[in-house]
Order: structure tokens, then C-alpha cells, then sequence
């Protein structure tokens, strides 16, 4: 065993505000950056449901319930061997008005090729079930204009919640083959290709890059089904909602380095306490012919064992929050403003255990600086004066 960690076994650090101050400062951390991870994830899960994170179709000029797309594309393979690419599936929408008693709502219906509901079962957004009264269970029915009035009614058999219910565009989600057969199409034709990306894919730089590859794909494919088809990327479609993690994100960088600053400063008083008690121990030391490096490893070394018992205390405390908001979702947020209905929690690991290392090594730097005192102590004057 080298002599600073016997010596740093036989010193105590009187300092158990500071040691507080650390367990406390790296359960912020923890759960700042849970939520900054649930936050991305939920509102990315949100949108990919609702667009896709990538959608080809007709260009915008187009109406798409007017020209459809083939279900399957000659560049499907190429596109879903791109890195990232998790799946591509088919959807179809119908602008329609919903007529409950004496209220009247537009909506988009949605079909998706893998709802479990039988045929003429939609799931509706509580925004719609608000303003019409209608609940699981009830009929839906729904006009759409074309060349001529056709009415359906739909068995509500579920109410969701939408990512971006904020829009007047109320989805309600169908099926496919409903849809399909609503606008006169065969089961090979669909409105657009929704293309799913993998959620370690999902950053905003990587979906742009994405949709740039497969647009140059569809241009380049030679096919004349494919030549007016576009991609558009989730990123670029909703700007508002994304610039909005962006800052979420930067929040939660600043809430870092505040916890980081004031835990280090509570150690550093902490350590400044404990070279000021054993000073005469310095001066012991250094009459023995330990240099100022040694003696600063061995009290570096006390605080550094501080520091990891917060950091763990933190850390466990963090974690268990995190569990118990996952599994309960008592803290609510009006969705209004935060597009979720509660405090979303993702514990991301790798993040975690980033978080955990910088702001250790950030703690002992800052550690370094009462460390300093050190090199003043006069060992003849602290042993003269013990």
C-alpha cells in the first residue's frame, strides 16, 4: 500500500454539509437528465406516430388522397438498408367532418396498416372526444366530400392522446383498408410511406441526413412512379417542437454546470476545513520528507472517497425517483404547453454514467485549488506550535 492512501485511511473529512451538498447535487443531475432524455424520447415517439420521421409522397402541390403511391416502391430495399432505417410503412388519410348531436369538427382520419381494431374502428384524440362528447364505446359519424357525400360511421373503440393536439388537425387513426377502399384504391396504393428510424438514430442532424439520402434515392432511381415522389424530414415539418428539445436540452447543460459549481465549492470549503485542522500534520509530513504532490494526493485522495460516496448516494436516489415517476407518473404537466400530460423519465445509461464522470472530474479539479495551501505551510512554525 503506498503511504498517501495509509496516511488518507487515517484522516477523516469534517465536512458532512459538503458531503450532503454532493449527494444532492448529482440527484439533480440524474434526474435533470432523465427527463431531458424523456422528454426527447416521448416527443420523437409522439411525432414519429403522427408523421413518421421521414414521409414520401406526393409533392405538396398534390393532393394525396387525389394521387396515391404504390405501397411498395422500386427503391424500397435500397431505402430500407440505409443506416437507420427501422421500417416503412404505408398510411392513408381522408380529410373528413365529424357530426356528434348538434357539434361539428373537421378531422384528418389516418389508416395504418397495423391497428389490431376490426374494420370501422377508430381511435380518437381526447381534444375531439372534449369537443364532441364522444367516448369509447359510441359511433362516430363522419362525412367526406368528394365528388359526392359519402358518410361512414366509425365504432370509437379507443381515446388517445396526440402529440400535437395543439393544431386544429385533430388524426384520428383507422384503419388502412378502410381508408383505402373510402378513396377508391387497391390495397397496393396509399397516400404516403412513413420510414420509422431507429431511436439511437433520431437526432435532428442524422433525420435531415436521412431524408437528403433518401429524396437523392427516389431522384435517382430511374423509375417513373418514383419521379415526383419527395421525402420530408419530421425535423424540418415541425421546427417549433424540436427547436423546443433543443433548449430543453441547453437547460439542462446549464443545470449541469450549476450542480457541478456548487457541489465543488462546497467541497472545496469542505477540504479547506480539513487541511486547516491538520496542519501540523502537513508540517509532520513534510518534516519527514514528504513533498507537496504526496501530501496533496493523500488529502485529494479523503476528498475524492467524499465525493464518490455523494456521487453514489446521488446516484441511487436519482435512479429510484426515476422508477417511481416511470411506474406512477405523479408529476402531471399541462400538455398544452409541454405536449405531454406528465414528467416523462428515460434512463439512459450511457448518459448517466457521461454526467457522472465529467462532473467528478470537474469536483476534483476544482479541489485542486485549496490544495494550493499546501505548499505554505512552514513545517518548523505548525510543528513549534503543536
Amino acid at each position: 500500500m503506498s503511504p498517501d492512501r495509509f496516511i488518507a485511511r487515517k484522516l477523516k473529512f469534517q465536512g458532512k454539509l459538503a458531503a450532503v451538498s454532493i449527494a444532492v447535487s448529482f440527484l439533480v443531475i440524474i434526474v435533470a437528465v432523465a427527463v431531458s432524455s424523456g422528454f426527447r424520447h416521448s416527443v420523437r415517439d409522439g411525432v414519429s406516430t403522427l408523421t413518421g420521421d421521414v414521409r414520401i409522397s406526393r409533392s405538396s402541390a398534390v393532393a394525396a388522397e387525389e394521387a396515391p403511391i404504390p405501397v411498395h416502391l422500386a427503391s424500397e430495399e435500397a431505402i430500407l438498408a440505409f443506416p437507420g432505417v427501422e421500417s416503412l410503412r404505408p398510411v392513408a388519410v381522408r380529410a373528413g367532418i365529424v357530426r356528434s348531436g348538434d357539434v361539428i369538427h373537421g378531422v384528418l382520419v389516418k389508416g395504418l396498416p397495423d391497428r389490431p381494431d376490426s374494420s370501422l374502428c377508430v381511435s380518437i384524440p381526447t381534444r375531439l372526444s372534449a369537443i364532441t362528447g364522444l367516448k369509447e364505446g359510441n359511433d362516430m359519424t363522419t362525412y367526406f366530400v368528394g365528388e359526392k357525400v359519402r358518410v361512414r360511421k366509425f365504432h370509437v373503440t379507443e381515446v388517445h392522446r396526440d402529440m400535437l393536439e395543439m393544431d386544429d388537425n385533430l388524426v384520428v387513426y383507422a384503419n388502412l383498408s378502410d381508408i383505402q377502399r373510402l378513396n377508391g384504391w387497391s390495397g397496393e396504393e396509399a397516400s404516403a410511406l412513413e420510414v420509422t428510424v431507429a431511436p439511437g438514430s433520431r437526432s435532428n442532424l442524422a433525420v435531415n441526413d436521412l431524408t437528403d439520402l433518401i429524396g437523392m434515392r427516389l431522384l435517382l432511381s430511374g423509375d417513373e412512379t418514383e419521379a415526383d415522389l419527395v421525402a420530408t424530414s419530421s425535423v424540418r415539418s415541425y421546427p417549433q417542437i424540436f427547436d423546443w428539445l433543443d433548449l430543453l436540452d441547453f437547460n439542462v447543460l446549464v443545470i449541469l454546470v450549476l450542480m457541478i459549481v456548487v457541489a465543488g465549492f462546497n467541497m472545496v470549503s469542505g477540504l479547506l476545513i480539513v487541511l486547516f485542522r491538520n496542519i501540523a500534520t502537513i508540517g509532520t509530513l513534510k518534516t519527514l520528507g514528504m513533498g507537496d504532490r504526496a501530501i496533496s494526493r493523500v488529502f485529494l485522495r479523503v476528498a475524492g472517497g467524499v465525493v464518490l460516496k455523494g456521487m453514489a448516494a446521488g446516484n441511487v436516489l436519482g435512479l429510484l425517483f426515476c422508477f417511481f415517476q416511470q411506474a406512477t407518473h405523479f408529476l402531471k404537466l399541462d400538455p398544452a404547453n409541454y405536449f405531454v400530460s406528465y414528467v416523462p423519465v428515460h434512463v439512459d445509461i450511457p448518459w448517466i454514467l457521461a454526467a457522472d464522470a465529467v462532473a467528478f472530474v470537474a469536483i476534483m479539479l476544482l479541489l485542486l485549488i485549496p490544495t494550493l495551501f499546501i505548499a505554505r505551510v512552514d513545517p518548523a512554525v505548525s510543528v513549534r506550535a503543536e
